[in-house]
């Protein structure tokens, strides 16, 4: 397989991608462009090398808090929404509200948006907030399929429809931390501008 274009989309956009190695893993979201929320309408990308050749799986995620978060923020700033930009080495595997493995943030800070007025509507460019927020890339529902509606499996995080390819992402993850250590970088693209 050739070099993945989310590589070069990503790159175009000022960010680092990693070549050198097997397993050194891209892991890129992608947010779409509407502003609805409640939808698993985003994609994650996951791009490495093994045994020499490309690699790009895509799963179907949100980025963006459900619509429970949205209408009931826990933060009296407003519930959080990642801002696209590249957090390098802020990633690790641990355990999410203490339940099961997946990749939280735990090592660096992130940058969201507040959205604070209390709708179903996703409001990007308003107040940023930086810090450590717990914003992780986790599941949905532990059932066959997963869920279809985002509801209260995302307060800001990053979060699989389907939990069966969540634990596919995850062997992934912790075959690279072999390697390479337990510090993933996560790219944040915005679909409007690539």
């Amino acid at each position: 397989m050739a070099r993945p274009v989310i590589l070069d989309l990503a790159e175009a956009q000022g960010h680092v991608v990693f070549e050198r190695g097997e397993y050194n893993l891209n892991i890129i979201g992608v947010r779409s462009p509407e502003t609805e929320s409640n939808a698993f309408d985003d994609r994650l990308h996951c791009v490495f090398k093994s045994h020499g050749a490309w690699v790009d799986i895509c799963w179907r995620i949100t980025t963006d808090p459900g619509t429970y978060w949205l209408n009931n923020p826990s933060n009296v700033n407003g519930t959080a929404i990642l801002v696209p930009g590249q957090y390098r080495g802020v990633y690790k595997i641990d355990l999410h509200n203490g339940q099961y493995e997946a990749l939280c943030q735990r090592l660096g800070p992130v940058t969201v948006w507040r959205d604070n007025n209390k709708d179903d509507v996703l409001d990007w460019d308003v107040d940023e907030d930086t810090g450590y927020f717990g914003i992780n890339i986790h599941r949905s529902s532990t059932r066959e399929g997963g869920s279809t509606q985002v509801d209260k499996w995302s307060a800001g995080c990053q979060v699989f429809a389907d939990p069966d390819e969540f634990a596919i992402f995850m062997a992934i993850v912790k075959r690279a931390a072999v390697i390479w250590g337990d510090a993933f970088t996560y790219t944040l693209l915005d679909e409007r501008l690539i």
